[in-house]
């Protein structure tokens, strides 16, 4: 009895089953016949159509074996649309909550701050932005110094690091200098990194350690050394002249073989001297060269600008004030007519 009653429910379930299932089948027949009727141009399924589709297989799992028109990747990718534009729309008119926004101009300051700074972290970066004036959460810098552009350059590390201890090196090199009656001369001279300063300067036939040493002690006389002075590895720069360097309280620092660039301060100076006078006169003998160096150094200490510097001389140059009535300018003769400064005439 109680089987036969199972068996009966059963039977009757399945009907209205099967009865629901092809109702909701014709109707996705009819629809699609209707849409083939449609006279257009070009045969679209309308938005209508697509709404109908993406209802029916949401409601109903047999929806793909009426399906003709299309092929049900394409209702999905309907049903996917309609959910992107609902929350798009609904976003629009939804009213906007959660955290501020961050402004064009604050996220801007903030990849500024990490580029120039880049040992600062989020705690720094947003105690300078509160002191600013600007309203924002650590960690909304924090999410942003993320997204910021690393500088891949070292070179700007290297240079702020030279700039901390620009002051403590000094460096010394030779250079030659062929002369009319004599021979070749050479030239010795010691250059400070902070200012490019030379320190000292002399002329020899014979250069050896001895005369080196005496070079140096003349170089500081009674001034207390720089704490690191840069050569290269010249044989004139021997053992002796390291324990002397040592002993004036100085850390000799030699540059590797066949690397002028590790001394390139030293080695610009040269190239300067080389341009600015060596290769415009004929150096008759030693006391030529000494005399022309002398007047030379006076015009690159006091004159002679120095893009390194920001357009300082290492001495020192005040900037003239000019009114509207002092317009005349004078020149003054460098060098032997090779160079000029230029001032206000009083």
């Amino acid at each position: 009895m109680i089987v036969s009653l199972r068996h009966l429910l059963g039977w009757m379930v399945s009907t209205f089953r099967s009865r629901e299932h092809l109702v909701l089948e014709n109707l996705a027949l009819r629809q699609q016949l209707l849409a083939l009727h449609a006279q257009r141009p070009r045969r679209r399924m309308t938005a209508l159509h697509k709404l109908f589709w993406v209802a029916l297989q949401t409601f109903w799992s047999g929806w793909r074996k009426p399906l003709i028109l299309v092929t049900p990747r394409t209702v999905v990718n309907w049903h996917r649309t309609g959910f992107r534009l609902y929350w798009r729309l609904l976003s629009r008119v939804r009213r906007v909550g959660g955290r501020k926004r961050v402004s064009k101009e604050v996220r801007a300051l903030i990849f500024r701050m990490v580029a120039e700074n880049p040992t600062w972290g989020a705690p720094r970066i947003h105690g300078e932005l509160l002191k600013l004036g600007f309203d924002l959460s650590e960690r909304s810098v924090s999410r942003w110094m993320q997204r910021a552009p690393r500088d891949p350059d070292v070179v700007k590390r290297w240079l702020t690091f030279l700039r901390n201890h620009r002051e403590a090196i000094a460096a010394m090199d030779f250079f030659t200098v062929p002369t009319l009656t004599f021979g070749v001369l050479y030239c010795f001279f010691v250059i400070g990194h902070e200012r490019r300063k030379i320190l000292h300067f002399n002329v020899t036939r014979n250069p050896n350690a001895l005369w080196v040493e005496q070079q140096l002690r003349e170089a500081w006389a009674y001034e207390q050394p720089h704490r690191y002075l840069v050569f290269d590895r010249d044989a004139k720069f021997g053992a002796d002249v390291v324990a002397a360097v040592r002993e004036m309280g100085s850390q000799p620092t030699r540059t590797a073989f066949r690397s002028p660039w590790q001394n390139g301060v030293a080695e610009r100076w040269v190239g300067s001297c080389r341009r600015d006078l060596l290769d415009h006169v004929i150096i008759l003998n030693e006391r030529h060269l000494k005399r022309l160096v002398s007047l030379y150094l006076l015009y690159y200490h006091e004159d002679r600008t120095h893009l390194g510097l920001a357009k300082d001389t290492p001495a020192g140059r005040p900037t003239e004030v000019r009114s509207e009535r002092e317009g005349k300018i004078q020149s003054f003769p460098r060098l032997g007519g090779l160079h000029h400064r230029y001032a206000v005439a009083a």
